[in-house]
């Protein structure tokens, strides 16, 4: 179905430096970048834009005017959200959306990926020495970090630095005029590495799922639609909250199927158990 089709990844952030060696040995496609294409327009870590959609929406719409304007009808596309992780609210998390569209065959294939390996993070700088202690938190200048005069400003942002000169230079210039300065990590894929080991990953699971057909009508996608919750203690016999089974759905011919013990598990450990460990 995608041997030898072209396939056009919607970035302007060097994403392709992941996706593009994977999808081509994995999938047989030959990857194109577009020209000119500016993805800032869905909006921006930095807050110049924001983005007034759910992060599915926005892949989906970069993907399809990227297609629309190179005239390709085989699309990828990325956006990524950072914040609390939502299970473990103490910690922050990348969470990645991979977005795979194929008109020719009226396909659509999604992956979400969490990962709480990310130096996301953003803070008020009074001093240099402050300051030098952060880009060391945040991983640069491997990292790039972000300069402004306040949290939600909207221009007069510096992006990109990833020397320390520049860094200090900056930082003076606008504790000088402004009196306080807001540093953040820089989260476009480009300037840092720790996200698009997450988009790589993100890729990996996402031509898993392409490679998943379809028992029924060979679609590929054939994907997880519901977790079923139940595996039973082996000491009370009474369900858990852990994984029982897994329910795939084809979302061309609806055929559905449940594969019991997902984790190559019959039953939990009573550490796991609600009534044996209340």
């Amino acid at each position: 179905m995608f041997k030898d089709r072209l396939l056009l990844i919607a970035t302007m952030h060097q994403k392709q430096q992941v996706i593009k060696p994977l999808m081509e040995q994995k999938i047989g496609v030959k990857c194109f970048v577009p020209k000119d294409f500016n993805t800032d327009q869905y909006g921006m870590f930095s807050g110049e834009v924001q983005r007034k959609i759910p992060a599915i929406d926005s892949a989906r719409i970069k993907c399809l005017d990227a297609m629309k304007r190179g005239h390709f009808d085989l699309g990828i596309a990325s956006e990524g959200s950072f914040g609390p992780h939502p299970n473990l609210y103490f910690a922050n998390a990348n969470e990645e959306i991979l977005l795979l569209i194929d008109q020719k065959n009226n396909l659509e294939i999604i992956h979400t990926e969490w990962s709480l390996d990310t130096n996301f993070n953003g803070k008020y700088i009074a001093n240099e020495e402050e300051l030098m202690v952060f880009a060391q938190q945040v991983k640069f200048p491997s990292h790039g970090i972000i300069l402004k005069k306040s949290k939600d400003a909207k221009k007069d942002i510096f992006k990109g630095i990833v020397e320390q000169e520049a860094l200090l230079r900056i930082f003076n210039q606008i504790m000088n005029t402004h009196k306080k300065v807001f540093a953040e990590t820089d989260m476009r894929a480009s300037f840092n590495p720790t996200r698009m080991k997450v988009i790589k990953t993100a890729t990996e699971s996402l031509i898993a799922k392409i490679n998943s057909c379809c028992p029924s009508c060979k679609r590929p996608g054939f994907d997880v639609f519901e977790v079923v919750r139940g595996l039973k203690c082996s000491q009370c016999y009474l369900p858990t909250k852990s994984i029982l089974s897994l329910l795939y759905q084809c979302k061309g011919c609806n055929y559905k199927e449940e594969r019991l013990y997902p984790k190559n598990k019959t039953s939990e450990d009573p550490g796991f158990c609600d009534f044996c460990n209340p």
